[in-house]
């Protein structure tokens, strides 16, 4: 039995750049044959710790955080919307999109490990928020995304309201931060070496390739 290469993928639900990165990594996995020789594990990175209930409009708010102007902005959306339809994922922009909070996400993405449905729910949540114009903030919307990857949502809503699950999301978003990750995605292998940003798939590849033989 080959030792499985574990992959950490420290990321936020609401950033696009992290569904690029993960897709493309998908691909190179798929592509090597090495569905059966890596273990991810999801790890969680708010972009926006304070970002209040109600959310921000998704414009005002990158103009305050990045300085870009809404050309930029369409620039940046289009690209990222040509990025994803070539991995098959749809970023649905629009006008008065609002950035939400993603902490009771996070949450979530920590119980559903246990159940191995991590990836299944990290993506239809980031499918809910940028195909579905969906708010992840909401526990109406999480209960259906829940159901819809075939979790219990009853029992997994429950841990939105248990301290213990709530200061685990901090504490393990303090780790990934001491270690020096401060932009997302990271993708960290075996805990020794990482790769940032939503790199070509071919980077992927060559990555890969370099661990399996090196283990």
């Amino acid at each position: 039995m080959k030792e499985k290469l574990k992959i950490d993928i420290v990321s936020d639900v609401v950033c696009p750049w992290c569904t690029i990165g993960y897709k493309r990594l998908e691909k190179a996995i798929t592509d090597l044959g090495l569905q059966d020789r890596v273990e991810i594990e999801w790890q969680p990175f708010e972009l926006n710790p304070n970002m209040p209930d109600e959310g921000q409009l998704l414009q005002e708010h990158i103009t305050e955080k990045y300085g870009s102007t809404v050309e930029q902005q369409k620039e940046s959306q289009s690209n990222m919307a040509e990025a994803g339809a070539e991995l098959g994922f749809t970023f649905d922009y629009f006008d008065t999109m609002r950035i939400v909070n993603t902490f009771e996400a996070h949450v979530l993405l920590e119980y559903a490990k246990a159940f191995g449905k991590q990836t299944e729910l990290k993506m239809q949540l980031t499918k809910a928020f940028f195909s579905e114009r969906k708010d992840v903030s909401k526990r109406n919307v999480l209960k259906q995304v829940l159901l819809d990857v075939g979790l219990n949502a009853e029992d997994a809503l429950a841990k939105l309201d248990d301290d213990n699950a709530r200061a685990e999301i901090k504490e393990k978003e303090s780790y990934w931060q001491n270690r020096g990750v401060s932009s997302v995605p990271t993708i960290v292998f075996n805990k020794e070496s990482a790769v940032t940003g939503a790199q070509p798939v071919d980077v992927f590849k060559q990555v890969l390739n370099e661990l399996i033989e090196a283990s």
